[in-house]
């Protein structure tokens, strides 16, 4: 039998509204069933940064109005506290403190609770006090400066690689794991969850490379940076891409069969070969478009594949096979994942919404 409820169900968390990956963060929480309430500022006659997570990244909880410079408001802000398990903030340092609301004083009314605090630099250090954004705080890392071609300025990932992946995922590995040392234990933390920190995580690879002699602290010559010419984007006779991706030799030689190339015409690991090869592969990418390549190698494993846009991703084979993009209130937007063998999980326009504060804490017996 499987439960519907997801597999943090009766996880309750308060989320204090955010943009940036406070948000995604705490969507992903939700999806995996944890009851949230976000407390938000009234909108604020419909300014642009009123409600920037939308029905998607604010789907699967609650939201309540309170203004928190306000004594009254921030008492209750206080009562849900006192029922929570855990408070996901994204402010500067000392901020929450300002407001009353600060982890001492949380945790001193409630032992157990698990206080994640998600900023760019983190809660204590130089840069901690100041502005940044995803680019800032990668640029730090030496992530950045691996990305692009050498012969021209560092490319922003998105902000996929700080807010996200340094950010958001690790805020969620923080929490789990505090709020199951809480249970344990009957006492809570602080998980100060720094982008910085959790993006030079993310770069645990190349340092590891970096120390055997496989990678050059250089941008453009490396193994995954775009500069071997089997592992790149090619464009193709319609204007579309292609992503080439054959590391392994018997990969290679799968790529080499759908591009009608004599399989001994190149040798992959040999460097003075590759600006034939990039040139022969680019030359011959050209002569169809992209969805013919696809058709070419869809059934192979010479790891290539179609570049899509976010508006055709949902409709690739595998995709809607798999469900991975969904429509909900008519927006296309990424399924809930990862996915369980006995617990459900989906998306429920009836858990987003507009609550009274009191009804919030009817819920959690405050």
């Amino acid at each position: 039998m499987t439960n519907s409820a997801g597999p943090l169900s009766g996880v309750r968390i308060v989320e204090m509204d955010g943009i940036g990956p406070v948000p995604l963060a705490a969507m992903l929480l939700a999806d995996l069933g944890c009851e949230i309430v976000r407390i938000a500022r009234a909108p604020n006659s419909g300014q642009a940064w009123d409600d920037v997570g939308g029905s998607v990244l604010h789907r699967n909880r609650k939201h309540v109005h309170l203004d928190l410079k306000s004594p009254a408001d921030r008492d209750r802000a206080m009562a849900l506290i006192d029922q929570a398990d855990a408070v996901i903030e994204g402010f500067r340092p000392g901020v929450m403190e300002r407001l009353g609301l600060g982890p001492e004083v949380c945790l001193e009314r409630n032992p157990r609770l698990v206080f994640a605090r998600m900023t760019g630099w983190g809660q204590v250090g130089p840069l901690a006090p100041r502005a940044g954004h995803d680019i800032n705080y990668i640029a730090i890392t030496g992530a950045l400066h691996a990305m692009g071609s050498p012969d021209s300025p560092p490319i922003p990932p998105l902000n996929l690689v700080g807010d996200y992946g340094g950010g958001a995922m690790f805020a969620i590995v923080g929490m789990l794991s505090a709020i199951i040392s809480a249970r344990a234990t009957g006492v809570g933390q602080v998980v100060d969850v720094a982008m910085t920190d959790g993006a030079a995580a993310l770069t645990a690879m190349f340092h590891a490379f970096t120390s055997s002699g496989m990678w050059k602290d250089e941008r453009g010559v490396n193994l995954l940076d775009g500069s071997k010419p089997f592992y790149r984007c090619y464009a193709c006779a319609d204007g579309g891409h292609v992503a080439v991706g054959p590391l392994e030799p018997h990969f290679f030689a799968q790529l080499l069969k759908g591009l009608e190339i004599a399989p001994d015409r190149f040798v992959q690991y040999d460097p003075a070969g590759w600006p034939e090869m990039g040139a022969v592969f680019a030359e011959i990418f050209l002569t169809r478009s992209r969805d013919q390549w696809d058709e070419v190698f869809r059934d192979t494993d010479a790891c290539v594949s179609p570049v899509l846009s976010f508006s055709e991703a949902a409709d690739h084979p595998h995709n809607r096979d798999r469900a991975t993009l969904v429509s909900e209130e008519g927006v296309t937007q990424p399924a809930p994942a990862p996915r369980f063998s006995q617990t459900v999980t989906g998306i429920d326009a009836e858990r987003r919404g507009l609550l009274s504060i009191d009804d919030a804490l009817g819920r959690w017996g405050g």
